[in-house]
């Protein structure tokens, strides 16, 4: 069976990964892999390759995708659906692997609705999938970003000031609690819980007076800023790109100049912004999406089709892809209390 490959939305650590862990096991089975360049947009331009054993195989930790990647909506391409059925007819393909996050599973899942046998594998650094307990390449962004706010806090520490540390997350904010509990953050603010700006200045303010004199604060980039001047979330463009999404940043230097004007304390902006998911996957994004891409594989090869693979504990089973893209998985209130309780 000929299977069509892709990798849609933006990069992540452990990408290529997928790639290798799906092409070895397929061509195990004496089948093709044709990888399609720039995620949907490859498929609606025809553009794909042969992708072998020997293509793949030292890619287990390569940052990145060596397919490309796009943020294409072929539903908002005029003839878009046509387009692919083109190209799948013309390329001979059995079936088409889709690796991606909400946006790009949300275009899989309505193929699957038509008859287009479809897999789909979910990536997000932001882990905001439902149906799956993890998605690759979180681990390594919550490392990379635990790692630089450990490296704040000399610096806070030697000037006596705040520093506001923006991390990644559009709607949840995984990234933003984990770093920031593992990075021993004294604040964390989200984008599931509206900011108390005056409770943020009150803890910077009684820090100041303390022994340790500076504040670490992380906050995600799509938090949102109460009802006053500058409220709503932070962007640094107009429009919106082909899923409707405003191009987010910002949050952090809003933030930093109301806490400068309301407690007098020199406070920094530091964004981390695509450091958090540049770079080689850690050990453990590794072998989740090794797993991931043989299981894929495995279903293909089953004709086990509008699923998509997920980790439930420590199993590797698959979901209906309606229940992974029907809600996003954001972080509860309870979670979220635990993270504050047992800041510094």
């Amino acid at each position: 069976m000929r299977v069509g490959i892709l990798t849609g939305g933006g990069d992540c650590p452990g990408l290529n990964a997928v790639l290798r862990g799906f092409v070895l096991r397929h061509s195990q089975r004496g089948h093709e892999t044709l990888g399609f360049e720039g995620g949907w947009k490859g498929v609606l331009e025809n553009r794909a390759r042969p992708l072998t054993t020997e293509d793949v195989a030292d890619l287990w930790n390569v940052g990145g995708t060596v397919l490309g990647t796009s943020r294409t909506n072929p539903y908002k391409v005029d003839g878009g659906v046509a387009k692919l059925r083109a190209t799948w007819e013309a390329c001979g393909l059995g079936a088409l692997v889709a690796i991606g996050g909400e946006d790009t599973l949300g275009v899989a899942t309505k193929l699957a609705d038509e008859g287009f046998a479809v897999v789909g594998v979910p990536k997000t650094i932001d882990n905001d999938l439902s149906g799956t307990d993890y998605t690759f390449g979180f681990d390594t962004a919550i490392n990379i970003a635990a790692e630089a706010i450990d490296r704040l806090h000399t610096t806070a520490r030697s000037h006596g000031r705040v520093l506001v540390c923006e991390v990644m997350g559009r709607h949840a904010g995984w990234i933003g609690a984990y770093a920031g509990l593992a990075g021993g953050a004294h604040v964390t603010l989200l984008p599931e819980f509206e900011i108390d700006v005056e409770a943020l200045c009150r803890v910077v303010a009684e820090r100041r007076k303390s022994a340790a004199g500076y504040s670490i604060v992380v906050v995600s980039e799509g938090a949102i800023l109460p009802a006053a001047k500058g409220a709503g979330v932070a962007t640094v463009a107009e429009g919106t790109d082909a899923f409707g999404h405003v191009r987010l940043g910002g949050i952090a230097q809003r933030l930093a100049e109301r806490i400068e004007q309301a407690t007098g304390v020199e406070t920094r902006a530091v964004v981390l912004g695509h450091i958090q998911r540049g770079g080689a996957p850690s050990a453990y994004d590794r072998v989740l999406a090794t797993r991931f891409g043989v299981r894929a594989a495995d279903l293909v090869h089953e004709r086990r089709f509008g699923v998509m693979v997920a980790l439930k504990g420590t199993a590797i089973t698959e979901v209906p892809l309606s229940e992974a893209t029907g809600t996003l998985k954001t972080v509860p209130a309870a979670f979220y209390e635990m993270v504050q309780g047992v800041s510094g």
